[in-house]
């Protein structure tokens, strides 16, 4: 076991956050399911070569956005894909954020936001931090234009 594992208290679903989350990433599955009197305790489930463990906490402690799970994508494509299956039954909010169904944050982030905002001219990174002040799902090509100097 990894030295270092999140842990993820739910109310009441644990196991269905857990098998939403392994049906959406290409590496990911449920490692183990722990149960106590016929009911599911705990679950341990990998993404990507994370581990994370949740647990059916009840309703004392929810999540906020004060963590989120950072998702880093090469291509449109995957922001496009991760932002989808992620937001269902969730809320969108801004800078590549949302909140999934279970009302766990997320940020589904292109690598190229990272790189344009980088540019060590302060008009070009300025623009592009301007650009994604405005999106919810983070759209690669109007951070390019932006960049650019072109209206996104």
């Amino acid at each position: 076991m990894p030295k270092i594992t999140p842990f993820l208290w739910f109310d009441n679903k644990a196991e269905e956050a857990a098998e939403f989350y392994v049906s959406i990433f290409k590496s990911a599955k449920v490692l183990n399911v722990s149960r106590m009197q016929g009911k599911v305790l705990t679950v341990t489930f990998e993404i990507e070569g994370q581990r994370f463990m949740a647990l059916n906490g009840g309703p004392l402690f929810p999540f906020t956005e004060a963590f989120s799970m950072f998702v880093s994508c090469e291509t449109q494509e995957e922001v496009d894909n991760y932002w989808n299956r992620l937001l269902e039954g969730g809320t969108p909010s801004r800078c590549g954020w949302l909140k999934d169904k279970f009302g766990l944050s997320w940020q589904i982030i292109p690598t190229a936001l990272m790189q344009l905002m980088g540019d060590p001219d302060p008009k070009k990174s300025n623009a592009v931090f301007q650009a994604m002040m405005k999106m919810d799902k983070i759209v690669i090509a109007d951070l390019q234009k932006a960049h650019e100097g072109k209206v996104a």
